[in-house]
């Protein structure tokens, strides 16, 4: 049995820019509770308002699914996604489709450049986590000795890299563009460990 929440959420996927009334009439509890969710889903990053014009005097608030509220669906796009790679494979010779997951990845990498400037190696694994978490990853870092580790705990391409584990390299990629430093994947979720986790080797400063 589906939770308000996810009603809602059905609802917003079904109607978009439904108004909080009109949210309460599908979902079939009053405008207040209504509101009190749609906050919740707000804080989560699921749900978006907005105001929208319908005719003279204020502007109404209508809401509408976020990026990430739409992924809450993910059985279409997921088997659209897998589809698309297998075609793409199959017409496609290896070396292209690594050169189009490494541009994706050097893509992404050069929107944060600027951002990245005159950063610690520290400070720039905090921003690699916190963008990651916005590509929606779960990180954590550590260093070790000179090292440090990098591991993704969840991965949004997981159920995609089972049939098509060339897209793990976007990821690696991204993350060595970002440090500007190889990055070594030493474990792997899809090869049965814990998480993936990467190594980082920071150059030696020489005296």
């Amino acid at each position: 049995m589906k939770s308000t929440r996810d009603k809602i959420l059905q609802t917003l996927l079904q109607k978009p820019r439904s108004t909080i009334n009109t949210l309460a009439e599908a979902v079939g509890i009053n405008p207040i509770s209504v509101r009190h969710h749609l906050t919740n889903l707000q804080m989560e990053g699921l749900v978006e308002g907005q105001e929208e014009r319908h005719g003279v005097g204020r502007p109404r608030l209508v809401y509408i699914l976020t990026d990430e509220g739409m992924e809450r669906f993910p059985t279409r796009y997921m088997q659209l996604t897998t589809r698309l790679l297998s075609q793409i494979k199959d017409t496609m010779p290896g070396p292209v489709i690594t050169k189009l997951f490494n541009q994706i990845a050097e893509d992404l990498a050069g929107q944060y450049s600027k951002d990245m400037q005159g950063l610690s190696m520290e400070e720039r694994l905090d921003f690699v986590k916190a963008m990651l978490a916005r590509e929606g990853f779960t990180v954590e870092w550590e260093k070790k000795g000179t090292q440090y580790e990098i591991h993704e705990i969840s991965c949004p391409y997981y159920q995609i890299g089972i049939a098509h584990p060339e897209v793990c390299t976007v990821d690696q990629t991204l993350i060595s563009k970002m440090l500007a430093l190889p990055a070594n994947k030493v474990q792997c979720i899809l090869s049965g460990a814990a998480h993936c986790t990467y190594v980082i080797q920071p150059a030696e400063v020489k005296n």
